[in-house]
């Protein structure tokens, strides 16, 4: 029988150095002043108000890749890691149907039928390389990163069960009511496919699209807590003068984040999906970085009474 541990990795086409200079894109970090922040200073002598600027910027969370075969993702230093955790998907489908878990084909074709447009993709999210070099680097000036450097923040070979089965999510309602938790719209004739369940199937006839929806689906999960699949959270605390970036939400512009396509083509910009036609991959392997919002403003005494907007 063919293990996932035995299936050869696909030829990786992006690397750290890579992505890490792709991070200084000023599209992507679009920094700027946001407001002011007022401190309560106090020494023996009195109490004075202090004030600091308050700025916002975007900060590259997580390289979200999406792939369709095991040890297929394309960042070259994670693919082992990918593929190390083969074994213990086989387990675990192997357990459920008696069958290697493998993968290989991009589309499902049915015996007798025609080809369907379904999907099965495998995702991983990484800690961004880049994000403690962006976040955090000129203090009160930039803000600082929830996130750690090629931290495992998602594995779908170890997300296995809810992966493949969709379950429970697929009797949410998000996934039964039509117009709920869906990436565009039919209205704007930009509809790319539904967030929920979140798993890695996807009904799309763009391979392309059906990627840029998985990785979505990743961003969705680890944005959060309390979800019912295994993943490590990616999100921050807020503390006086630090505004973390709330949950990945699609359809919302770029209130909460963007995407950085790196793989197969690399972008020097950011965008949010669905952000028009792009060709995809010819192995059906792609990889985007996460960037999200934050905003902080330098300490400037002991209390933090309160911030203003621009």
């Amino acid at each position: 029988m063919l293990s996932a541990a035995s299936v050869p990795a696909a030829t990786a086409a992006l690397n750290s150095a890579q992505i890490v200079a792709s991070a200084v894109s000023q599209s992507c970090i679009s920094w700027r002043v946001s407001g002011i922040c007022y401190w309560l200073f106090c020494t023996p002598f009195g109490c004075k108000v202090r004030t600091s600027v308050k700025v916002t910027h975007f900060i590259p969370q997580a390289v979200v890749s999406v792939y369709h075969a095991p040890g297929g993702n394309p960042w070259q230093e994670m693919a082992m890691v990918s593929q190390s955790t083969g074994g213990l998907e086989n387990s675990i489908t192997g357990a459920l149907a008696g069958v290697s878990a493998g993968g290989g084909n991009s589309a499902l074709k049915m015996p007798g039928q025609r080809k369907t447009n379904l999907h099965f993709k495998y995702a991983d999210a990484f800690g961004h390389p880049a994000t403690s070099l962006i976040g955090g680097s000129i203090s009160g000036y930039s803000c600082r990163s929830a996130a750690t450097p090629f931290v495992p923040y998602f594995l779908s070979t170890l997300d296995s069960l809810v992966w493949r089965s969709g379950m429970p999510e697929s009797l949410y309602p998000e996934a039964l009511i039509p117009g709920q938790r869906e990436l565009g719209s039919q209205a704007a004739a930009n509809m790319w496919g539904n967030v929920y369940p979140r798993s890695g199937f996807v009904t799309q006839v763009d391979d392309d699209k059906a990627g840029a929806l998985v990785a979505q689906r990743v961003a969705d999960i680890i944005t959060r807590t309390g979800q019912p699949h295994v993943y490590q959270p990616l999100t921050g605390q807020r503390s006086e003068g630090y505004w973390p970036p709330d949950a990945v939400k699609e359809n919302t512009g770029t209130r909460n984040h963007k995407w950085q396509r790196l793989s197969p083509q690399l972008s020097p910009s950011c965008a949010v999906f669905p952000d028009g036609e792009h060709p995809a991959a010819a192995d059906a392997n792609a990889a985007f970085a996460l960037w999200q919002p934050y905003s902080c403003c330098q300490r400037r005494g002991q209390r933090f009474l309160y911030s203003s907007d621009y």
